[in-house]
């Protein structure tokens, strides 16, 4: 079974390993020519669980052709229409490649860790939320210590390592990006800004 690659955020040239990884793990995803999707899970309501919507801030305005972002500060994906974000996506892409991005809560060692791997997101676990598993490929960012009062801890959660993760796996992504529109002709061409939001709010 293979093992989740996993990063400080705070190590140097982090983001470049990040990007490196998704590189090599979805170039052969672009060349079949099948949409990649990043979904940035949670909400700017709670600290510890603004990992996703801040990503997808940052995200909001390198959209290329055949790689979406569904999820922001303004317009957050979650529990509430997680369901609903997964049904319009079916409906509108013929067999997306999904990329979930969510906080987590881990072991202490770990906070501050990003974490990819190549297996569905269970997202609201940390607050015993029933939610279908989501994404071919999973990022989480280990953002407090898990055990007792998940949500106490995430609503205690210092921001400095929320947007330390946030940085590095923005970056990550975003120079992923920069790579494959240099190789893959189809990035380039001219086309709207493909930014997907669902307007619903929390």
């Amino acid at each position: 079974m293979n093992e989740p690659f996993s990063i400080d955020s705070l190590s140097p040239n982090s983001y470049m390993e990040i990007r490196d990884y998704l590189y090599n793990n979805l170039k052969d995803i672009l060349h079949s020519n099948r949409d990649i999707i990043f979904i940035c899970i949670g909400t700017d309501r709670c600290t510890g669980d603004s990992l996703g919507p801040l990503i997808g801030y940052k995200l909001k305005n390198i959209s290329k052709n055949k790689i979406h972002i569904y999820g922001s500060l303004e317009t957050p994906v979650h529990s509430k229409n997680l369901i609903e974000i997964i049904n319009k996506i079916n409906l509108n892409f013929d067999n997306p490649y999904i990329i979930a991005i969510d906080s987590c809560l881990g072991k202490i060692s770990n906070i501050g860790k990003v974490f990819i791997d190549k297996k569905p997101l269970q997202p609201g676990l940390a607050l015993n939320k029933n939610l279908p598993p989501i994404g071919d490929l999973s990022i989480t960012g280990i953002v407090n210590i898990g055990g007792n009062f998940e949500f106490i801890v995430l609503q205690n959660t210092r921001l400095y390592t929320v947007m330390s993760l946030a940085d590095c796996i923005y970056k990550g992504i975003y120079h992923f990006i920069l790579k494959v529109s240099k190789e893959f002709e189809y990035i380039n061409k001219p086309s709207k800004l493909n930014y997907l939001q669902e307007n619903e709010s929390l």
